[in-house]
C-alpha cells in the first residue's frame, strides 16, 4: 500500500501542477473511501487530499505575512488558517484510519511489536511541507532580480531539504516494512486540537458564558 517514491513523486507533481493552475482552496473533496474498498488509487487520492491542505494553508499564511495586510483582513486570514489547519489534521488522521482499516483485514499490525512513536499519516505530512519547501526554494533559485548570494544560499538550502527528505521517505518505507512484516507496529494519535472546539477553548465558551455588563 505504501510507496515513499510514489508519494514524494505524487506530492511534487501535485504542487506543480496547483501552482501552474492556481486553483481555489475550496475545491469539492470526496468522501473517503471505506477499508473494504481501498485500492492503491484511492490511498493515492487520500493522500493527495492531505497535501492539498497543506498547499492551501502554506499560502494563506503567505498571505498573513504581506506587510500591508489590514486588521480586519488579517483576523480574516486567521480564521481561514485555523479552518484550514484543523482540515489538515483530520486529513491526517484519515491517511492513518485508511492504512488501520487495510491492516486490521490482514491482522495486522501485531500488538506485540514494539510501539513506533510516529504513525504513516504523520510522517507523510511532513513529507508534504518538504515537497513545499523543496518547490519554493527551486523558485528562489530562479528568482529574476534577487540580491547577490540569493541563489546560492537557497542552492544550499534545498541540498538539505532534499537531503531530510530523502532520510524521512527511507523511515516511512521502514516502518511500514516492518509492520507487514509484523516487528513494529504504530498506533492511530488523534491530534485533540483544543483551540477550534467551542467547548474547550475558554476564549470561545468564556465570551458565551460572561454575564453581561451593565
Amino acid at each position: 500500500m505504501i510507496s515513499a517514491e510514489a508519494i514524494v513523486a505524487l506530492h511534487d507533481e501535485r504542487a506543480r501542477l496547483w501552482h501552474q493552475q492556481h486553483a481555489s482552496p475550496d475545491e469539492p473533496r470526496p468522501s473517503p473511501p471505506s477499508p473494504e474498498q481501498s485500492s492503491p488509487g484511492e490511498w493515492l487520492a487520500a493522500v493527495a487530499r492531505q497535501h492539498r491542505a497543506n498547499f492551501d494553508l502554506w499560502h494563506i499564511e503567505d498571505e498573513a505575512r504581506a506587510p500591508n495586510v489590514t486588521d480586519a483582513s488579517l483576523a480574516a486570514v486567521k480564521r481561514c488558517i485555523d479552518r484550514t489547519n484543523q482540515l489538515r489534521n483530520d486529513l491526517t488522521e484519515e491517511l492513518d484510519r485508511f492504512l488501520m482499516g487495510w491492516l486490521e483485514r490482514r491482522r495486522l499490525p501485531s500488538p506485540s511489536a514494539p510501539l513506533h512513536s510516529e504513525s504513516p499519516g504523520l510522517i507523510i505530512d511532513r513529507l508534504s511541507v518538504l515537497a513545499l519547501k523543496i518547490y519554493h526554494t527551486q523558485e528562489e533559485i530562479h528568482r529574476p532580480g534577487a540580491p547577490a548570494g540569493h541563489m546560492d544560499r537557497n542552492r544550499n538550502r534545498l541540498a538539505i531539504l532534499e537531503e531530510q527528505r530523502a532520510d524521512l521517505a527511507r523511515c516511512l518505507d521502514a516502518l511500514w516494512r516492518e509492520t507487514l512484516a509484523g516487528t513494529r507496529r504504530f498506533k492511530m494519535y488523534r491530534q485533540l486540537k483544543m483551540y477550534n472546539d467551542p467547548a474547550l477553548n475558554p476564549a470561545i465558551y468564556g465570551q458565551k458564558t460572561a454575564a453581561p455588563a451593565g
